[in-house]
């Protein structure tokens, strides 16, 4: 692994860390690396898993209930990596800033060439950071967020946290579950955007030019939609306690997600749309990502939702 990086990285953690990186520090330094990049003027936004941390701090306790914490690759550690996004165009600004704070950048490969993307090794060995541009390649759904990361900080919008979950079709997994249902709990569902909100307009826009999205989107929600209104009897498939969550909560995500996609399915089609819809799954419609977790089809609703309705 050493001949990939740029300089030497030995892994050093503080005695008292016990072997693991703990949650706070993935949030500060995740936060201070996008403080440091405004100040030299680069757009950073933090995405995944620790940026709806980030945006749902106000209800830990809610993702403490589904057991969202302390679920990593390592055990007892909550996130492994850094993800952020940035434009293109900056990419050289961006190294030159790793490059000062003591981080060590990975060689190219045919892989981050492919997927347009840089990766960086924390200077002690704690994580690695990984960062892409304009769009998310590696993705069953790319996401474009060219013009889209002025709308929050120091992550991205939660409409594109909704979207960056949903467009999984072969590897949806337990934390996506999870992270979907903290995101619908802590946000209402508008039809403009809001910094706090879900944009009910803008995904229904974005999924009436490509049935492709829209059939993994819709397909994801209406799942979720399942489970949560079944989870007295599916919750234990993921290691969540059925009695952790209040009636009232179910109940408002299940309406949340009903109101999506009910302002999905009333927004006009594209004619390319329409085309595609003719062909439907017969071909496939979605790129194929290749990832450890990948457990075939379509993840974890193939193990939990064993009956269709």
């Amino acid at each position: 692994m050493a001949w990939l990086l740029e300089k030497e990285i030995k892994r050093e953690l503080p005695k008292d860390w016990k072997g693991i990186v703990p949650t706070e520090v993935f949030l500060r330094e995740s936060q201070e690396i996008v403080e440091k990049a405004k100040e030299k003027g680069i757009i950073l936004r933090i995405l995944g898993g620790l940026g709806i941390a980030i945006h749902c701090q106000e209800h830990k306790e809610f993702a403490k209930k589904l057991g969202r914490v302390g679920t990593g690759v390592v055990k007892g550690q909550e996130y492994s990596d850094i993800d952020y996004v940035s434009y293109r165009k900056q990419r050289e600004k961006i190294k030159e800033l790793f490059d000062k704070i003591g981080y060590a950048k990975r060689r190219a490969t045919l892989s981050t060439a492919a997927s347009e993307r840089q990766i960086y090794y924390h200077p002690k060995g704690w994580f690695y950071v990984d960062i892409f541009f304009d769009k998310l390649l590696v993705a069953n759904h790319p996401i474009d967020f060219r013009g889209r990361l002025e709308l929050d900080h120091p992550t991205i919008t939660v409409t594109d946290m909704l979207l960056e979950k949903i467009q999984m079709w072969e590897a949806f997994s337990i934390k996506d579950l999870k992270d979907c249902l903290l995101l619908l709990k802590a946000h209402d569902i508008k039809e403009r955007g809001e910094k706090e909100s879900i944009d009910a307009s803008h995904i229904a826009k974005l999924l009436s030019q490509d049935w492709g999205f829209w059939y993994t989107a819709t397909t994801n929600l209406k799942k979720l939609k399942k489970f949560v209104t079944e989870l007295d009897k599916l919750g234990s498939e993921v290691e969540i306690k059925p009695k952790q969550i209040e009636k009232k909560d179910r109940e408002d995500i299940a309406r949340k997600i009903e109101n999506l996609l009910e302002r999905i399915d009333k927004k006009p089609k594209s004619f390319g749309w329409k085309m595609r819809a003719k062909v439907g799954t017969k071909k496939r419609w979605y790129n194929p990502v290749e990832r450890p977790e990948t457990v075939g089809g379509f993840g974890i609703w193939e193990a939990i939702l064993k009956e269709e309705d």
